[in-house]
């Protein structure tokens, strides 16, 4: 499919799921708003430098890997999954964004994207331009503090996973993750559904998928979770949470 950076529709400034002067629920930035106490006129000079991108269907790519780097964008709905091709033409799944997480942070440090960014189901985006927003961040020290925040949790993620840790705890990780993921932003935190294919988990966590599918069978039948088609019930959360406490260093 052919390249379309940040595809969009026509702009829209402000969110249409509030008034003027909030944020969505799902806004990475949300936290930044209201933890830092912005006022009425930081908020809206923040506000203005939102577009609404999407629409987007499963298969597009947001950015590819050697785009000039302008912006980054918040996910509003749905999954994005971002990943880089080795010189043999190998994926590699670097993560998957939910909404009201960030994508094309890791290009801060350079003039162009260094991975790819697919849709996975249908996704709408809240697209900020980079330099606009640095700039803004340069006076407004709770939205700076927030971009860092958002950086450190990407390489944190990043890392997660580098460890000898066994097939077992790698998926319960991996559960626990998305869960507190989607709890912090209003969703069920044990009811969900694993929008990427089997095969991009199991190339995410560095496993063959048949072990993919073995473990989650084994977690079913040992009544720790529900699995149907891609929806994942957590029975027993604080089974999965032991299993995954030395990944998550809990």
């Amino acid at each position: 499919m052919s390249n379309l950076p940040f595809p969009r529709q026509s702009p829209q400034t402000l969110s249409d799921d509030g008034d003027d002067l909030h944020f969505c629920t799902t806004c990475a930035f949300s936290q930044a708003c209201m933890n830092e106490g912005m006022d009425k006129a930081a908020l809206m000079d923040l506000h203005v430098l939102v577009e609404h991108v999407g629409p987007l269907h499963a298969g597009q790519h947001i950015f590819r890997e050697g785009d000039p780097f302008e912006a980054i964008a918040a996910v509003r709905a749905g999954t994005v999954k971002t990943y880089v091709l080795d010189r043999e033409g190998h994926e590699h799944v670097l993560g998957f964004h939910l909404p009201g997480e960030v994508i094309g942070l890791n290009a801060i440090d350079g003039d162009t994207y260094p991975c790819n960014a697919v849709v996975l189901d249908t996704v709408m985006l809240c697209r900020f331009s980079f330099p606009k927003i640095a700039v803004l961040a340069a006076r407004l020290p709770g939205l700076q503090r927030q971009l860092f925040r958002l950086l450190s949790r990407d390489i944190g993620r990043a890392a997660l996973l580098a460890g000898d840790w066994s097939a077992d705890q790698r998926m319960a990780a991996f559960l626990v993750g998305l869960s507190r993921r989607l709890s912090a932003r209003g969703f069920s935190a044990n009811r969900f559904a694993l929008n990427m294919a089997r095969t991009d988990i199991a190339n995410y966590l560095r496993l063959a998928p048949e072990t993919v599918s073995r473990v989650l069978r084994r977690f079913q039948q040992e009544g720790w979770l529900q699995v149907d088609r891609r929806e994942v019930e957590l029975l027993d959360r604080k089974t999965i949470e032991d299993l995954a406490a030395p990944i998550l260093r809990d």
